[in-house]
């Protein structure tokens, strides 16, 4: 009896229980795809990483003594789509059972019922042993329950899981110290020299410039910085952990002009593809904790877990809990498109301007970035959610629908109308100031409204909140920014909204 295993490009776990023995009847299929690549337009970076570590995955398999099948993006044999591709296989290797494990993504989860219904041969499925979370848990824990807030979901994983915990209690006295995660960064402490992977790549770019995949973003280095293989993502947490993560906490909110990443880890892309898993990550970094809590705050370390147990777990499990109804929400009911310069960086704000180029340069930004720099302006400028989800899905390399819909459409965009967060996150150039200094020498003036050097996001801000008071001004979290709103002169408010309304309508023009 054969049996043909599919690995995705985001299934890239050597720890999975399929692995821990070498059966010559079993063959493993990996699969670079078209319909992978051009479902959405990626990011050069996001496609040349997936690429380099699915072959690393498979030197792995070699290296293991496992059997497999792989197909790159440039062969004959491949026919660019997963279903046709598989049943090929099936037939000429005369397969008699075909397993996969549970995909991410809902878009690949449908397509391999549909296509495993049509088979007539045995087929199994199984977990992807990688998330601490089930795909329907968050289903269970907030079932009869008017929200879903994450709180108390990262709660329950602490207790559940004795992370962080001291008889029953949240060790320090604390379940949260988001208070103290917000400092502004000021060229101090020194941050260590950022750890590169120089994976050489120009293999996989030859193959993808043969292919004419369309992609975005920049590409200058000639080598791919991130963890790739199990190895080096190991490396990388390691490092996190002896150099980033006594300062993680202070300043995971933190912009800057000079710096990209800051405290942060650079882990997210190889944790999506699942070269290391979410349980191994906070073992290691608790681990570390113990040995060093006289020099490291646990302010630092809950900052990090909260991401990881917390955040993170909550987005899968709010994406399947709500798909696939919740990618079709636009409860705010905009309409506009995202702006040209948000494929060139070409903007004379110096915030959306920094920001955009790091993406395009880098394949990343942090969350900070991601939600009230980018995001927040195409909220406060009415964006269509669906313009704003491509960008997002596409740019960043760690972007897999699971974490980036949720993220994008429910807490970046709102357009879910508050099932992931509870008010909309907008604010004008004042909190860009508080948290950045990419207010200094920017073209526009955060303090001023409504004049030709006006930051825009003021005008923008009051402008939203006005357009779209039958659906937010009874939002409890919104009633003291409604109350000012309602207090304001007639005229000033009518000068706000005409500059509002001329950014929106010339959005290149700024």
């Amino acid at each position: 009896m054969k049996t043909l295993r599919l690995l995705l490009g985001d299934q890239l776990n050597i720890k999975h229980p399929w692995f821990k023995s070498v059966d010559d009847d079993i063959v493993y299929a990996i699969f670079e795809m078209r319909q992978e690549t051009d479902y959405v337009t990626h990011h050069i970076q996001k496609v040349i990483g997936f690429f380099a570590a699915m072959r690393e995955f498979a030197s792995t398999l070699e290296s293991a003594g496992h059997q497999f099948i792989y197909y790159k993006i440039t062969d004959k044999n491949n026919t660019q789509k997963l279903p046709e591709n598989l049943q090929k296989i099936i037939r000429e290797k005369d397969i008699s059972c075909f397993e996969y494990q549970l995909p991410d993504e809902y878009r690949l989860d449908r397509q391999l019922q549909k296509f495993a219904i049509t088979l007539s041969i045995e087929c199994n499925v199984v977990d992807t042993s990688h998330f601490y979370t089930k795909r329907e848990d968050l289903q269970t824990f907030y079932k009869g329950k008017k929200q879903f807030v994450m709180e108390n979901f990262y709660r329950d994983m602490r207790k559940k899981h004795d992370i962080l915990m001291a008889y029953g209690n949240p060790e320090g006295g604390k379940w949260n110290y988001d208070k103290s995660n917000r400092k502004k960064w000021k060229n101090e402490p020194e941050i260590p020299t950022y750890k590169y992977f120089k994976n050489e790549v120009s293999a996989v770019v030859s193959d993808i410039e043969k292919s004419g995949i369309k992609t975005m973003g920049n590409w200058n280095l000639k080598t791919f910085n991130y963890p790739i293989n199990r190895k080096q993502a190991l490396e990388q947490l390691k490092y996190f952990c002896e150099q980033l993560l006594i300062h993680f906490g202070d300043y995971q909110d933190a912009l800057h002009t000079d710096e990209v990443y800051l405290f942060h880890s650079r882990l997210s892309f190889a944790m999506n593809i699942k070269l290391i898993s979410a349980r191994n990550v906070v073992d290691t970094i608790l681990n570390y904790y113990r040995k060093h809590e006289d020099s490291i705050d646990i302010s630092q370390v809950e900052g990090f877990i909260r991401q990881v147990i917390g955040w993170r777990e909550y987005m899968r499990g709010m994406y399947w809990a709500l798909m696939p109804d919740f990618k079709e929400q636009n409860y705010l009911n905009n309409r506009n498109s995202l702006a040209d310069f948000f494929w060139t960086g070409n903007t004379k704000m110096a915030c959306l301007k920094h920001s955009i180029s790091n993406s395009l340069d880098n394949a990343y930004a942090h969350h900070i970035q991601r939600l009230m720099i980018t995001g927040n302006y195409a909220l406060l400028t009415q964006t269509h959610p669906d313009a704003v989800d491509a960008w997002y899905l596409g740019i960043y390399a760690d972007a897999i629908e699971w974490v980036q819909l949720p993220n994008t459409h429910g807490m970046s965009q709102f357009a879910d109308g508050g099932n992931i967060a509870t008010k909309p996150y907008v604010s004008s150039g004042s909190y860009i100031q508080k948290m950045s200094n990419y207010c200094d020498g920017c073209h526009y003036n955060y303090k001023k409204k409504t004049e030709a050097d006006a930051c825009p996001f003021n005008s923008l801000y009051w402008n939203f909140l006005d357009d779209k008071r039958e659906q937010l001004e009874s939002n409890f979290r919104m009633k003291m920014m409604y109350s000012i709103l309602n207090k304001m002169d007639a005229d000033k408010l009518s000068a706000l909204k005409k500059r509002a309304n001329h950014i929106i309508e010339n959005q290149d023009e700024y």
